[in-house]
């Protein structure tokens, strides 16, 4: 070999150690892969492990000099900037960060709720204190390039499972789908419907889970064709409560999974001509500002989001300072609020039948 250039393959004591994405592309495996044998964790097969060790044996390992100064940023990332909720969890996270003489930035994923491989190319460049992902979160990889350049993270709202050891903020979902279903079986109410979340949301199965949990108390039957998948949407409150409202048996109470989708149900509501709550009780999950001025007021399970945006910026600025956390599980309490969408079972149906007058449409 006549080049000057040093090879990843020269001998230990004239190169320099490697660094842990050139140890990967050496042993023909991922950065993560690499990680968890550096770090000591057991998820790595007897061969790789030896093969990895070996070159580390071998070559060393450099561990990602810490920057010099971070940044002062939080960097907060959403799956989607749409409605009120983004909103309530910036304040949040903007209260704690003014506190400690930080901005904050916001960027979104499109909809979608696995950052590409542009993003993680992007926060490293920006090199913020730390990073609070919403409804969302990195892949293995990019947590683990995350952690080699001492960016801490936290999962707020995390959509599915935040990984292993990564602390999280959530709110008491379960408790808050049981006490919503348990309001309306205290109206009288039995013929309960469910407006639920998306399948891969951790928070819409719990709330759904709660809603079961309260009508199997109650001696109530869970009835399929009252539960309507939904993702959380506007849309799906106007197109499961139409469907709902036109089975023989009609539900008189819904539960929307959370407030936007009771707008839906407000909308379909109206189109049929029914009057919320005499011909249909409706409840919702967030209490978002604005439902206080729905016609009628819209009665809610409030989550603490403000709360929980503030958590979140608490724990990841106690990271960046190289405290540990005395939980990385953090859930709120969420609690119901009355308003004037529900209201006690009076019998019968409710359907465009359960007029007891004519309303004039001009």
């Amino acid at each position: 070999m006549t080049s000057t250039e040093e090879s990843p393959h020269a001998d230990s004591a004239s190169s320099k150690p490697l660094t842990l994405s050139q140890l990967a592309e050496l042993a023909g495996v991922s950065m993560a892969t690499v990680s968890k044998v550096v770090n000591g964790r057991s998820e790595v097969g007897p061969e790789t492990r030896a093969l990895v060790e070996g070159l580390i044996q071998e070559h060393g390992y450099r561990r990602q000099r810490r920057r010099i100064k971070p940044a002062g940023l939080i960097e907060v990332v959403f799956h989607e900037l749409a409605g009120d909720y983004p909103i309530e969890i910036v304040k949040g996270v903007q209260q704690v960060a003014r506190r400690h003489g930080l901005s904050v930035v916001i960027s979104e994923l499109g909809g979608r709720h696995t950052p590409g491989h542009r993003w993680i190319e992007d926060v490293l460049g920006r090199r913020p204190t730390g990073v609070i992902t919403v409804f969302s979160g990195p892949t293995e990889e990019q947590r683990v390039r995350l952690a080699t350049r001492e960016v801490p993270l936290v999962v707020l709202d995390p959509a599915g499972d935040p990984g292993r050891g990564v602390p999280s903020v959530g709110a008491t979902n379960w408790s808050g789908g049981l006490e919503a279903t348990r309001h309306l079986l205290e109206l009288g109410h039995r013929r309960i419907a469910m407006i639920t979340g998306p399948e891969y949301a951790l928070s819409g199965r719990a709330r759904l889970d709660g809603y079961r949990a309260a009508l199997d108390a109650a001696g109530v039957p869970v009835d399929p064709d009252l539960i309507c998948q939904g993702t959380f949407q506007i849309e799906d409150g106007l197109a499961c409560t139409r469907r709902l409202l036109k089975l023989p048996e009609p539900p008189t109470a819904i539960f929307a999974a959370n407030d936007g989708q009771a707008v839906g149900v407000y909308h379909a509501a109206h189109e049929l001509r029914l009057r919320i709550p005499d011909d249909l009780s409706v409840i919702g999950f967030d209490d978002m500002p604005s439902c206080r001025w729905a016609i009628p007021p819209l009665t809610t399970i409030h989550q603490p989001l403000i709360e929980m945006g503030a958590t979140a910026a608490t724990m990841l600025i106690s990271l960046a300072e190289g405290e540990s956390l005395q939980q990385r599980r953090v859930e709120l309490g969420t609690e119901l609020v009355i308003r004037g969408s529900t209201a006690a079972f009076r019998g019968g149906k409710a359907g465009p039948e359960a007029l007891s007058q004519p309303i004039r449409v001009k």
